[in-house]
């Protein structure tokens, strides 16, 4: 491994960990609303989603990154931007409104970080034949990050109070400039220079290539959700309590580290075409499995589809990174992570409509079926 490749993964690996970690004030902030300002859950779910909306802009912070200064100098700007952020958010008692608007600060900030970070990969990744592996990398890190959280945040929560975790975020913060002040982009590769808006509009949207991929990306990921009954079911019926719900989670995790440390090994050798076709059927049949639902079961299921889950998520990712625009891969990539996320949202509120129409049986098959809607595209890719 050259000195740049190492490089490359550590500031991947430093960046998603701290994606993963900035969740550590989460439970407090939660127990603050809850049983401080007795805010009713509607409220909390509401304040909650206000906070993950600059997410939803990820192609605009894309094209941002791609066509002023570089990667490098805008993930320096996040990290100097959250330091101040979460310091003040340490030492001063805001009122909800500032809080909820800070944190969405801090949300875009990582929004803009992740963009950034992606967008190397992209570009390196593609260079060197490793978008797999630094995907691979990336997702290992942050699923490590949310095992430490899911025990941290609870202690922290607990002893100190919400606002005390933050201070932990700095030392991350720091530590992510450090190995970003190590890693030397390319000049050619690090700015879209010489373009207009309308110019990198046309050919992201007359991309003929990158818009049947972002087709089958739809495609692929939307199916109608059933992941809620499942979880009336595990409260009401198998009688689960929160302990074991989150104990399962966490086993989940460890599993999804596995199917990443899979990944890495094979990624440069499999054959992404053959297992596109593969993961279709196989995602069928998985929600089909879903049919027979009792304790054991979705204690096998969680397991194994972690494992398995994660494995055909990174093969994805490295579909689409390897399918992105020269000199606009951060713009295009997160365009197609956008049309990944609009298709869950799609599956989410789909399934809400038809679950008290259809029942949990048939909108499983259902799920299922439109598990194959991906098909005929995947021979017009290739």
């Amino acid at each position: 491994m050259n000195k740049k490749i190492f490089w490359i993964y550590a500031l991947s690996s430093i960046v998603y960990f701290i994606q993963g970690f900035e969740g550590l004030p989460s439970q407090g902030l939660f127990y603050y609303l809850k049983e401080t300002l007795n805010f009713p859950p509607e409220r909390i779910m509401f304040l909650s989603s206000i906070i993950t909306l600059a997410w939803l802009v990820k192609p605009l912070f894309g094209y941002i990154i791609d066509r002023f200064l570089n990667k490098k100098a805008w993930i320096f700007i996040s990290l100097g931007l959250d330091i101040a952020l979460v310091l003040v958010l340490f030492v001063f008692p805001l009122p909800v409104a500032p809080l909820i608007a800070l944190l969405l600060f801090n949300s875009a900030n990582s929004a803009l970080r992740d963009v950034g970070v992606d967008g190397i990969m992209c570009v390196e990744g593609k260079k060197y034949a490793l978008t797999g592996k630094i995907q691979s990398i990336q997702w290992i890190s942050i699923s490590v990050a949310i095992l430490i959280t899911g025990i941290g945040g609870g202690y922290i929560a607990h002893k100190w109070g919400f606002r005390s975790a933050f201070l932990f975020l700095i030392p991350f913060y720091l530590l992510a400039g450090v190995i970003t002040n190590f890693y030397s982009e390319d000049k050619s590769a690090a700015r879209n220079s010489g373009k207009t808006l309308i110019s990198d509009l046309k050919r992201l949207f007359a991309h003929k290539q990158l818009m049947i991929v972002a087709l089958f990306i739809f495609l692929y990921k939307y199916s109608p959700s059933f992941g809620t009954p499942l979880f009336f079911i595990q409260r009401d019926s198998f009688k689960w309590g929160k302990v074991w719900i989150g104990a399962l989670s966490s086993i989940g995790t460890v599993f999804t580290i596995f199917g990443a440390l899979l990944y890495y090994k094979f990624s440069k050798k499999i054959n992404i075409r053959k297992w596109l076709y593969i993961s279709v059927f196989l995602g069928a049949a998985t929600t089909l499995s879903f049919l027979y639902y009792t304790p054991v079961t979705a204690v096998i299921y969680d397991v194994v589809y972690s494992f398995i889950g994660m494995f055909i998520f990174l093969m994805v990712m490295d579909f689409m990174a390897r399918n992105t625009i020269p000199g606009l891969e951060a713009t295009s990539f997160a365009f197609l992570c956008s049309v990944s996320n609009l298709a869950l949202t799609t599956s989410n509120l789909s399934g809400a409509i038809l679950f008290p129409v259809l029942g949990l049986p048939w909108l499983i098959v259902l799920s299922a079926l439109t598990s194959f809607l991906c098909l005929f595209l995947i021979n017009k890719i290739f």
